[in-house]
């Protein structure tokens, strides 16, 4: 069975702003599958920003299982996250799903994976999925040598690099900030 896989997610936090940004490419093997996949989300009252990258069907139930934890911990999010990678790492089903998600707030961000990692990247800056190295790479550059971009467009850019360079990484970008 080929599985459906979506693609690059590139988080910034930049001169007290936060955006989250995707492709929208989703792939089944080499082929594509659709090119509009919404990665991003706006979740707890529009408060914290989640984006994931991996089998689309398993990214959603992370997410629904997060917001939960959003709510079970009083958008405590780095909490969430943690007790969601708890769960993810033990749980017989959850422990099967292949994602990894971004969250973030307005002063952390965080990648979460199915191992039981929970982590708060160097620089502000997070990237998962196929693409995720050039368009971190991309981000780091232009953070450190165009300072005077917003959050949003720093990660315009890196996903625009992305998409030039990655496969699986299409110019179909949506952003959320907060």
């Amino acid at each position: 069975m080929i599985k459906i896989r979506s693609t690059t997610v590139l988080g910034i936090i930049h001169e007290g702003k936060v955006a989250l940004g995707a492709d929208g490419q989703a792939t089944m093997g080499n082929t594509i599958a659709k090119s509009n996949v919404r990665k991003v989300r706006k979740l707890y009252g529009g408060k914290i920003l989640a984006g994931f990258a991996g089998s689309t069907a398993d990214a959603f139930t992370l997410i629904e299982r997060f917001e939960e934890k959003l709510n079970a911990y009083g958008g405590n999010m780095k909490r969430a996250a943690i007790e969601l990678a708890k769960d993810w790492r033990t749980d017989r089903f959850l422990r099967k799903l292949e994602a990894m998600l971004i969250v973030a707030n307005e002063t952390e961000i965080l990648i979460i994976s199915g191992t039981g990692d929970v982590l708060e990247p160097d620089n502000q800056i997070a990237a998962i999925g196929s693409g995720s190295m050039y368009a971190q790479s991309a981000a780091t550059a232009l953070k450190k040598h165009a300072s005077h971009l917003t959050a949003e467009q720093l990660v315009q850019e890196g996903l625009n690099i992305a998409a030039d360079i990655c496969i699986y990484t299409n110019h179909n970008i949506i952003i959320e900030t907060l």
